[in-house]
């Protein structure tokens, strides 16, 4: 008897040459609508489920597979009662099931009413790929395309070890469609629903986590953005993949590099930017942000927010980086990168927009916190007030702008100097706030004269104002919101700096 194969999809790409190989195989094709369509339209013989099963699909097409006949012909063990009594309902072992579910996601992503995404939930093929993958000692159970040729050559050569893993990639499958329901009927993806579910696919393994005794993988989102990480393009990876470190490292510069329109450059090292530049030309930006701390720079990461020309490629392959990240690459300058044996080059194709909505998420021992992303700077730049007696001079807002924008992107304490196209010295991460201001006026050095300085965080007393005039510093942008402020402003206008509050801080922990 011949083998049978039901195929019922909503993405119907490369299915007829799929079909194609299971009739070469010796397969007969039961299908449903508008895949039995595609198929016919192809000339290839196929059998409707309808015909099948004697029942016509009724209520627009809710019900043609909830039939004994289709999950009993599924389900049925290799064994003489379960045939028999399929037989007794007038059925057939079905050996394949290829299916895809209707498209939920992409339809709720185009904002449409409830009642038409609610016509996007799948029930027939959810149910026909959780009775193939229960059963997959017997059947084969496809639901990605990507899968075609594989299955079609284990078919051929008579393997029959890839069916665990089909199976579990059928109920990865499910699962995600499922969490996505879940999410919408809850509220939605853009708030709090009570349950969260969330689905990863396996990337790829990597040499190992943060540390060599640490083992890591990376995993992309089933819902990744156009130009988030996860969908960026490998176009050198320099011998070896990118690593745990890269990893955090290059979305840590990609989100800073997004705040700005003008070509800007941003160089990361250990998830903090130690130089961020804009200019009129991204070779220009780059050399910048490059210079603002040489020394920091050196086996850092970089992004740009401009395709990257020749020229900038000859400026960046001047230092050695372990990574690049732009929205795409010249061919000339493509060639000229991929000569540095050890970089690994990214492009993002599409621009992900810093107020993009987003949710970020934290592990913690027995759980995970979850919060809306940063990204609200705009708003608090037009709002921000200036406080003390000395006004702003020409050119110091557009400094305290990139300076905040920036700020964001440290690790708290942050404090970030820079004059009005850069960053000049940046001090990240440290218990102290006024340690912060010494170790970014340390990185200055000179250049701290005439620059401004922002705080993601109020400050909590006079002392680092104080450092910050020490320096240099003639202008000041921070939240506000300490019981001293009242002494802060005092110091500011005291020292002859300008004071500018936004209202709002920038914690990054």
């Amino acid at each position: 008897m011949t083998r049978l194969a039901l195929l019922s999809v909503s993405d119907k790409t490369g299915l007829v040459d799929f079909a194609k190989r299971l009739l070469e195989l010796d397969f007969e094709l039961l299908s449903t609508g508008g895949t039995a369509s595609l198929l016919r339209d192809a000339s290839l013989p196929v059998t409707s489920v309808a015909d099948y099963t004697g029942s016509p699909e009724v209520m627009g097409g809710r019900v043609k597979t909830l039939h004994p006949r289709v999950h009993g012909g599924i389900l049925a063990r290799a064994t003489e009662s379960d045939l028999s009594e399929l037989e007794s309902l007038g059925g057939r072992p079905i050996d394949l099931v290829c299916v895809n579910l209707y498209p939920f996601r992409e339809t709720i992503a185009k904002g449409v009413p409830l009642a038409e995404a609610i016509e996007q939930i799948d029930i027939g093929g959810p149910s026909m790929l959780r009775s193939a993958a229960k059963n997959h000692e017997r059947v084969w159970v496809v639901s990605n395309p990507e899968d075609y040729l594989r299955v079609s050559e284990a078919l051929r050569d008579g393997q029959s070890e890839l069916r665990r893993e089909l199976a579990g990639a059928a109920f990865t499958h499910t699962a995600a469609y499922d969490g996505a329901i879940a999410a919408y009927l809850s509220g939605g993806e853009g708030v709090f629903p009570g349950v969260l579910t969330m689905q990863f696919r396996k990337a790829y393994d990597l040499r190992y986590g943060e540390n060599p005794h640490q083992v890591g993988a990376f995993y992309t989102a089933a819902n990744a953005a156009e130009g988030s990480l996860a969908r960026a393009d490998s176009l050198g990876m320099g011998g070896k993949e990118l690593s745990f470190n890269n990893l955090v490292d290059v979305d840590a510069t990609l989100e800073c590099v997004r705040e700005f329109e003008e070509p800007a450059a941003v160089v990361v090292k250990h998830t903090n930017p130690c130089g961020v530049a804009t200019s009129s030309s991204l070779e220009e930006a780059y050399r910048v942000a490059r210079a603002a701390d040489p020394e920091s720079a050196f086996g850092g990461i970089v992004a740009l927010n401009r395709e990257v020309d020749l020229a900038t490629a000859e400026a960046l392959a001047e230092t050695y980086l372990e990574c690049v990240i732009a929205p795409n690459f010249a061919d000339d300058a493509l060639a000229r990168l991929r000569r540095k044996k050890k970089l690994r080059i990214l492009a993002t194709r599409e621009w992900l927009p810093a107020d993009a909505p987003m949710l970020h998420f934290k592990r913690v021992s027995g759980g995970v916190v979850v919060q809306s992303r940063d990204a609200c700077a705009e708003a608090e730049l037009e709002n921000a007030v200036v406080v003390t007696k000395r006004d702003l001079a020409p050119g110091e807002r557009e400094a305290l702008e990139l300076a905040w924008k920036v700020a964001k992107h440290v690790k708290s304490n942050a404090i970030i100097f820079a004059k009005q196209d850069r960053t000049v010295g940046i001090g990240a991460g440290q218990m102290s706030r006024v340690m912060a201001v010494r170790i970014a006026a340390l990185r200055a050095g000179e250049e701290a004269a005439g620059a401004v300085m922002a705080s993601d965080a109020f400050f909590p007393f006079p002392d680092a104002i104080e450092a910050a005039a020490e320096a240099g510093i003639k202008a000041v942008i921070q939240p506000g919101g300490s019981v001293k402020d009242d002494e802060v402003i005092a110091a500011c206008d005291r020292l002859g700096i300008s004071m500018v509050m936004t209202g709002v801080r920038h914690f990054k922990h």
